[in-house]
């Protein structure tokens, strides 16, 4: 049996240069120039097959050399970093001014990269494929979904995934995971109300959208509170709002925009059209138009029970039974990983970075964010058994 644990931590230090390295110097969405150099770079000096995919991503395949089975896994990671200022101090700060890897996606990378060099090392034990996915607009637009439609799951054919997340607020040297739903789906909106402007004196001259779209605001939370049943968790939140010139003019349009968050299929489709509704009456109701616009954004993220247990046996193995903990409740958040994950089973899990004493238990996406780097090998060693384990068992 391969000692992933013993492996991993013998690339630990080469590990935590490349992880500093790409956090010294953050790309966001789609502009992973420099990072997806360093990836092809790394590939190519281990003698891995890449191909580039959507603009700034990769996907290095390792072809087991043992005969048997010839399924393949898709082990995938996230490139791009956010457009934060890093106000944390410490020798690998970000260089770049307003870009910050304040979601670890740094660590994401660099995981896989060692999960990539330690099984092309065995590839003689195992047969079948492993395809390493390098995503890149995690945070933007969802890279996943543009992989997926350049066939980044065929040729070969992929049969599974497994992605993981950094977690600051999971202790390090554990991991939490769950079945079912992971993350919740997303859909922005933007909401126009149109009336008719005119004096703030002679406001019966007016059709008010101001008046309109607090109206609206107040309504859009009933959708919650008392028609999406409450043991299932859903949000509507109304993040801007925007209108007028000056304090004496009624004005003649108000916009607002916000998200709604849902964790199943069917209460999406249900607040989605409640809003409409809802929106859609108010303004009839008070003599003005709406206008309203809601993308199709993340899905929700399922995970599938088999690849569950593959991670938690795995796991278990590599951290112990005691440190792979449940996920209690799935998270508002969203995570690209879900569009993988409607093509294919898959399990998504998160892996615990937060040191007190390390001072690595800030919140992703704040300006502080940081991870205790003993998870790297942690995470390597979890992914690479993982991956061995369906292959060969």
């Amino acid at each position: 049996m391969i000692d992933f644990n013993k492996e991993a931590n013998a690339i630990k230090d080469e590990l935590i240069e490349i992880r500093r390295d790409l956090h010294e110097h953050p790309e966001v969405g789609f502009e992973e120039v420099r990072t997806s150099e360093v990836i092809k770079s790394f590939l190519k000096k281990q003698e891995i097959l890449y191909t580039e995919v959507s603009k700034t991503g990769v996907c290095g395949i390792i072809k087991g050399e043992k005969e048997g089975d010839t399924k393949t896994i898709a082990l995938r990671a996230d490139m791009d970093a956010l457009p934060i200022q890093d106000k944390k101090i410490c020798d690998y700060s970000s260089k770049v001014s307003g870009k910050m890897h304040a979601c670890g996606h740094d660590a994401h990378t660099t995981i896989l990269l060692g999960v990539a060099k330690i099984l092309n090392k065995y590839k003689n034990l195992f047969s079948g494929n492993i395809k390493f996915i390098f995503e890149p607009a995690e945070e933007t637009v969802g890279g996943a979904r543009y992989m997926i439609k350049e066939n980044v799951l065929e040729n070969p054919k992929v049969d599974c995934i497994l992605g993981l997340h950094v977690d600051e607020s999971v202790k390090v040297g554990s991991i939490e995971i769950k079945k079912g739903v992971v993350n919740a789906a997303s859909n922005p909106f933007t909401i126009k109300i149109t009336g008719q402007g005119g004096h703030g004196a002679s406001p019966h001259t007016t059709v008010d959208p101001v008046v309109i779209a607090s109206h609206i605001v107040i309504a859009l939370q009933s959708i919650v509170s008392r028609e999406i049943s409450p043991v299932n968790p859903a949000v509507i939140t109304v993040g801007t709002i925007h209108g007028g010139t000056a304090q004496n003019i009624i004005p003649g349009e108000v916009k607002l925009s916000g998200i709604i968050r849902t964790m199943t299929k069917e209460d999406r489709q249900f607040a989605i059209d409640r809003l409409k509704e809802i929106v859609n009456g108010i303004a009839l109701a008070s003599r003005a138009k709406a206008e309203i616009e809601i993308e199709e954004s993340y899905p929700c993220l399922y995970n599938n029970d088999d690849m569950v247990s593959l991670v938690r046996e795995s796991s278990s193995h590599i951290l112990g039974a005691d440190n792979v903990l449940e996920q209690k409740a799935p998270h508002m958040g969203v995570e690209s990983f879900a569009y993988f994950a409607m093509e294919k089973p898959g399990a998504f899990y998160f892996l615990g970075s937060g040191n007190k004493d390390k001072k690595t238990t800030e919140p992703a996406h704040s300006n502080l964010f940081n991870i205790d780097e003993d998870c790297i090998p942690l995470g390597v060693a979890v992914q690479c058994l993982s991956a061995f384990n369906y292959l060969t068992k």
